[in-house]
């Protein structure tokens, strides 16, 4: 081997064995510093046991009181929700009870058993009976209720009355005040007095007409003057007392197949419980609210209609009997209340006098008109008999000043002669039982020029015309700015045509219109129905909008008052002003209507609300005295 290789692998074996070397250095330092640690035997038991003794010795010397806030935040040691490193610990309690449950437990006595459960028995049979008890209270005072009407309302009225005072033959019936789903604002000392075969039940005996509907009117017991010269301002309750599906569209809400499409179709739906279900709408549909709030609206007159149900019913009739008739008389004593004069209007008659369901019942006309017509006829004079002697009464001579003999019959589909007949002997018979109000009869749709001549020789009869230009398909289609001309100069010529005797009827009122400009409110035309706007009514053979195509839309109409436009409002209350600058060249008007569940259009109440009609109603910014705009073109 070169002797160079030799000297290197010296090196290497010299450098192995001190690395070597310092390898046992290190591990004989290591063992050097451990040393091992002698580990703590394990306790026994009893050991643990006697160390747990001694703390609670120790424990019981010192004690002291551990706040809340200490509590909570977990510093307490040894205590129930504590930090404490002994929590883990059972305590003396809990090895004498695990003692005890390990023991064999001694029997009872039999005797001791034998009372034990002597005792549990009798303590089972006194909860039974106490149950039975309760039970048997609830059941009676559910068959008392059940005796007293059912009724769950407002009661008050009766809490110092008797029962027994409510002879047999009148209990649950229509004259016991316990059978009435509410006694608000009604006498409920119980009566069976008649005037004219009509109950005065609800009746306080004493009245006051001292009040007027606004500072432009006379009180109740002052003189009214003449109508020409102070025209009627007023608005109807409608859908209140008879039913119209599109003032309360809720009423109506059914299946298309079930046909419920008026208040005789609903009624025979309900069956047993249509009291109750008419009535709940009585009470809550119009109230005292309602007529405070029409006076507030500067009215002085309001126009209440009924169905003749209120106060007859006939063979097969499904209506409600006379509960309707109760909250006609306080919405009578409600208007007196605040000062405004009475329309009563007879909307519905024997057979309908129309067809419509406002009259009840939709469908064919069967007043004065088929098989039964006749008879219908002589059962609504029959009617009148009876209401005219009610309403003669000193209390109704102030304030009931219009009476309606019957709403829109529809001439058009009936002998002109046999309803001029009728209208006459129903007038003589009302003036001979003593009523001293207005007497209104309808134009019958038949042209008010077609009425000159007519019926004359009644200063005290007047002609009632129901204006709406949606009903027709020519004025439908006129413009916004043509509604508003036409309402200005169309219908002022046709009032003074009708006022003036030489040309028409002669004395003319207007019990019913609307600011709508389309027939696009839901169930308008009946349940389910299409429109005259859009073109969707079986009867029309096209859209009637001002465009008449298919841009004919009821969106706007029924979106909301929110989403119109200022044009379309302010259209809408020219609209609305003008027709009352054109009806008061007569003897007045009455808008329809106050109230509905939805449609502004057809809703005074909303209408105010939504800022489309003035504040007062005898108060108005147009007069129909300036330039009609285009309202945007529309």
């Amino acid at each position: 081997m070169p002797r160079e290789s030799t000297r290197r692998l010296d090196k290497e074996n010299a450098r192995q064995k001190r690395h070597g070397e310092r390898s046992d250095r290190k591990k004989k330092a290591r063992r050097a510093d451990y040393s091992p640690v002698e580990q703590e035997p394990r306790r026994t038991l009893d050991e643990d046991r006697d160390e747990d003794r001694k703390r609670d010795k120790k424990k019981k010397k010192k004690k002291r009181v551990v706040s809340g806030a200490v509590m909570e935040e977990g510093r307490s040691q040894g205590l129930r929700g504590g930090s404490g490193k002994d929590d883990w610990r059972w305590s003396d309690q809990s090895f004498e009870k695990q003692d005890y449950y390990l023991k064999k437990q001694p029997k009872e006595d039999k005797k001791k058993k034998k009372k034990k459960k002597l005792w549990i028995i009798i303590g089972c049979s006194v909860v039974a009976l106490i149950i039975i008890i309760v039970v048997a209270v609830v059941v009676s005072q559910k068959n008392k209720n059940s005796d007293d009407g059912g009724s769950s309302s407002s009661s008050s009225g009766l809490n110092d009355k008797d029962r027994n005072t409510v002879p047999d033959k009148w209990k649950n019936t229509y004259l016991d005040p316990w059978y009435w789903q509410t006694t608000q604002d009604f006498n409920t000392t119980f009566t069976d007095e008649m005037v004219g075969d009509l109950p005065v039940m609800g009746l306080n005996s004493k009245w006051d007409d001292s009040k007027k509907a606004n500072e432009n009117v006379p009180a109740l017991n002052e003189d009214w003057g003449s109508y020409a010269d102070r025209p009627a301002r007023g608005v109807n309750v409608g859908g209140w007392l008879n039913l119209e599906p599109f003032i309360t569209p809720s009423l109506f809400n059914y299946d298309s197949s079930m046909g419920i499409i008026d208040e005789w179709t609903l009624c025979q739906h309900y069956g047993s419980s249509a009291e109750k279900e008419m009535e709940k709408h009585y009470n809550s549909f119009i109230t005292e609210s309602t007529f405070r709030e029409i006076a507030d609206a500067g009215f002085d007159h309001v126009r209440i209609p009924f169905g003749y149900w209120a106060v007859q019913l006939n063979d097969g009739d499904p209506y409600v009997f006379r509960i309707s008739w109760r909250y006609l008389l306080r919405g009578i004593e409600y208007a007196r209340k605040y000062g405004l004069r009475v329309n009563l209007d007879v909307h519905g008659l024997p057979g309908s006098q129309n067809g419509w369901n406002h009259s009840g019942r939709f469908g064919a006309i069967g007043w004065l008109n088929g098989t039964d017509g006749a008879l219908n006829g002589q059962r609504s004079l029959d009617m009148h008999d009876k209401l005219s002697k009610f309403f003669a009464q000193d209390r109704y001579k102030n304030i009931i000043t219009h009476y309606g003999l019957a709403n829109e019959p529809r001439m058009v589909e009936l002998d002109t002669n046999s309803v001029i007949q009728w209208t006459e002997k129903a007038y003589k018979l009302v003036r001979a039982n003593g009523i001293k109000a207005l007497v209104i009869f309808g134009d019958g749709f038949m042209g008010l020029e077609n009425w000159q001549g007519k019926m004359t020789g009644h200063s005290d009869l007047v002609l009632d015309v129901h204006q709406y230009v949606l009903f027709n398909n020519d004025q439908l289609a006129f413009t916004r700015q043509k509604k508003v001309q036409y309402a200005c100069d169309g219908w002022t010529e046709q009032t003074e045509i009708s006022m003036n005797t030489s040309s028409g009827y002669g004395p003319t009122l207007f019990a019913e219109w609307s600011q709508s400009d389309t027939d696009c409110a839901p169930n308008l035309n009946g349940v389910g129905q299409g429109t005259r706007w859009e073109g969707t009514l079986a009867s029309v053979d096209g859209p009637k909008c001002p465009t008449k195509n298919k841009s004919c839309s009821c969106y706007e109409s029924n979106a909301g008052s929110a989403k119109w436009s200022n044009d379309y409002k302010k259209f809408l209350q020219m609209f609305a002003e003008a027709q009352m600058h054109s009806f008061e060249k007569g003897w007045g008007w009455w808008y329809w209507t106050w109230k509905t569940e939805s449609t502004v259009l057809w809703s005074y109440e909303l209408a105010l609300k939504a800022g489309i009609m003035p504040a007062k109603a005898y108060k108005r910014d147009f007069n129909c005295d300036t330039t009609v705009p285009d309202f945007g073109g529309k």
